[in-house]
């Protein structure tokens, strides 16, 4: 289950083979990856502070002040890696953020505490005839 959990760490570092052989923009694909791992360390840091927090208006600050930053990191990486670079950097960059995102909003998911789908609420009362 941590290994599902850690996929889209998975999915950035095995890409790195490919990217170097294939010839595609190296600069990019760095940029895009330490920027995804700079945000999911960051992201797993604040996850494990807010559940020690016991004001609920601190813990939903700290939630969403660590979404925001996520974004302007990832968004700030893709700028950085197109004007460092080219635009096909930039291309790189986005897309594999974009697919890391992808992998890990799915996994969040499928790894949420309760499974995957959570049970139809049952009805209260008397059952009615069909």
């Amino acid at each position: 289950m941590v290994l599902l959990r850690y996929l889209d760490v998975c999915l950035v570092l095995a890409t790195a083979p490919f990217v170097l052989v294939g010839g595609m923009p190296t600069l990019g694909y760095l940029v895009g990856a330490c920027a995804w791992l700079l945000t999911r360390v960051g992201t797993a840091y604040a996850q494990g502070r807010a559940q020690r927090i016991g004001d609920p208006k601190l813990k939903a600050g700290l939630q969403v002040a660590a979404m925001m930053g996520r974004i302007w990191i990832v968004a700030l990486a893709v700028i950085l890696a197109r004007y460092e670079g080219s635009k096909s950097d930039g291309i790189m960059a986005a897309a594999l953020v974009l697919a890391a995102f992808t992998v890990y909003f799915v996994m969040s998911f499928v790894t949420r505490p309760g499974g995957a789908l959570p049970g139809r609420p049952r009805a209260h009362g008397r059952p009615s005839a069909s």
